[in-house]
């Protein structure tokens, strides 16, 4: 009984407070402890409430999984009880008092890694200075990295080469050097933090120099979406990495699941965008959502809502709703009456359970801003997509499913925006819209061969979950690699002592 416990890995995941990586990161760690690992999560107490259910049910199946539950400074940086996540965010002022209250959890955070003697920490690469958290209680960091390993090698290069400027106009394309196949951008469509120096362009350099000196990298993906990025990554990095995903499809099996996933309330019974989906033949609509940070300016909404209510589709579309612009509900409100009485379309407002939708049959594709859990959830479920990229690394992630994979095609976006700046203009009209939501959802060949390729890829990322998967390996070996040094590192303090 002794030499078990021993053997177990003790291992500390500390997600970093945003929707789009906190849930795949929290997937991971419970996959950690579905592969024998001693799991801790370490969050805060609002964020901690969206994923204690799953959490609870992994400990009363008997797995050793658990939430370490911090105190968040909300009265240090004027924010009120519960504001904790950048979701929360509803401007500047908001996400800076969070950001910075984000910051303040550090010295709570290295006491924990202290008192926890962890044998391994899995940070997310926002959090640059675990690096030397673990440094100095010599253990293994592994940073997780929430996007695809094609954007990092993209986002690599272009801070290598600076190939963007000097360039005659934005307008202007350039080749990314440096990868196996040719992709052309311009350089408006690079990351604002990486196209021109600002005041974040140094919180990202000190995140991926935190790269080299770890001891390697997760990246929720699989092999057969982006191996050959997977190669790049490890050659031009020089770091090691481990590929495990796609990790939902693991980890939230049954409906509950994957309804509740992300989400502090329970799924009511019957939901009525279930029903609606229900009377709607198969592959006959088009799931419209825009991540869970954005909010689209009123005059694009409007373009978006006239281009689906006139492309001859069913719709579900996922809209986050802002306060406090009264034109923009009393557009939505009856713009949403309208789509009732017709039944030609549904909207769901602020969350939805998107891996339950995404699996639905009725579904035929996706409208999606090219985050990589959209495009990895929707990989999964064979859908092709219409790519809308807004901010950060999107814009990469877009070359990927439509350069390569072939299994998108892009609204027309050529401006990487920072979520909070969109300012009031429409980026792309109705026609425009309207034209690739048909040719997407129609029965073109463009269409049948895009979703050929989009089921081929499904079943690839069902296979890998399996015994005896590419992921499933990797996993297995991942933690056997931990132990090993684990048991070197308590063999080297037996022989000091």
């Amino acid at each position: 009984m002794k030499a078990q416990w021993q053997d177990k890995l003790n291992v500390l995941f500390l997600p970093y407070p945003t929707p789009g990586h906190m849930i795949p990161m929290v997937d991971t760690a419970r996959l950690f402890s579905k592969h024998g690992a001693s799991v801790t999560i370490i969050a805060t107490q609002s964020n901690a409430l969206t994923f204690q259910k799953a959490i609870e049910g992994d400990f009363s199946c008997g797995y050793d999984i658990r939430t370490q539950v911090i105190p968040f400074p909300a009265d240090h940086v004027g924010l009120p009880d519960g504001v904790e996540n950048i979701r929360d965010s509803t401007t500047p002022e908001t996400l800076g008092q969070i950001s910075h209250g984000i910051s303040m959890l550090k010295d709570q955070i290295e006491l924990l890694f202290q008192d926890l003697q962890p044998d391994c920490i899995v940070t997310d690469i926002c959090y640059p200075w675990t690096v030397e958290s673990a440094t100095k209680l010599g253990i293994p960091r592994l940073f997780f990295y929430s996007s695809s390993y094609f954007s990092n090698c993209v986002s690599h290069s272009i801070r290598k080469h600076r190939p963007h400027e000097n360039l005659v106009s934005d307008a202007h394309k350039f080749t990314v050097p440096g990868l196996p196949q040719r992709i052309e951008m311009t350089p408006s469509q690079v990351a604002e933090w990486e196209r021109t120096k600002n005041e974040t362009t140094g919180y990202f350099d000190a995140m991926f120099e935190s790269e080299a000196k770890s001891y390697g990298a997760l990246y929720n993906s699989f092999h057969e979406l982006e191996s050959v990025y997977e190669q790049l990554h490890q050659s031009a990095l020089g770091i090691k990495s481990w590929t495990i995903g796609p990790v939902s499809s693991w980890v939230n099996k049954d409906d509950e699941q994957k309804a509740n996933r992300g989400h502090k309330e329970d799924l009511e019974e019957e939901p009525q965008w279930l029903n609606w989906l229900n009377s709607k033949q198969n592959e006959s609509v088009l799931y419209v959502c825009f991540g869970s940070l954005v909010w689209l300016p009123h005059a694009q909404l409007v373009e978006l809502a006239h281009a689906l209510e006139h492309s001859g589709h069913s719709f579900i579309w996922v809209i986050r709703k802002k306060d406090g612009n009264e034109n923009e509900d009393s557009f939505l409100q009856e713009f949403e009456k309208k789509m009732k009485e017709n039944k030609k379309g549904f909207i769901i407002w602020n969350w939805t359970p998107q891996l339950l939708i995404l699996d639905h049959p009725a579904i035929g594709g996706m409208v999606t801003h090219c985050g990589w859990n959209s495009i990895l959830e929707s990989v999964s479920a064979g859908l092709p997509m219409i790519t809308w990229p807004i901010f950060a690394e999107q814009s990469y992630n877009e070359k990927l499913v439509v350069d390569i994979l072939k299994i998108g095609l892009p609204v027309g976006v050529n401006e990487s925006t920072f979520w909070m700046n969109l300012g009031d203009e429409a980026m792309v009209r109705r026609e425009d819209i309207v034209k690739v939501v048909v040719l997407l959802m129609g029965s073109s060949q463009v269409s049948k061969e895009m979703r050929k390729r989009a089921r081929k890829l499904s079943d690839a990322a069902k296979r890998t979950i399996e015994e005896g998967g590419h992921y499933y390996n990797n996993l297995t070996q991942l933690i056997d690699e931990l132990k090993s040094l684990k048991i070197s590192k308590t063999c080297r303090s037996t022989v000091d002592n």
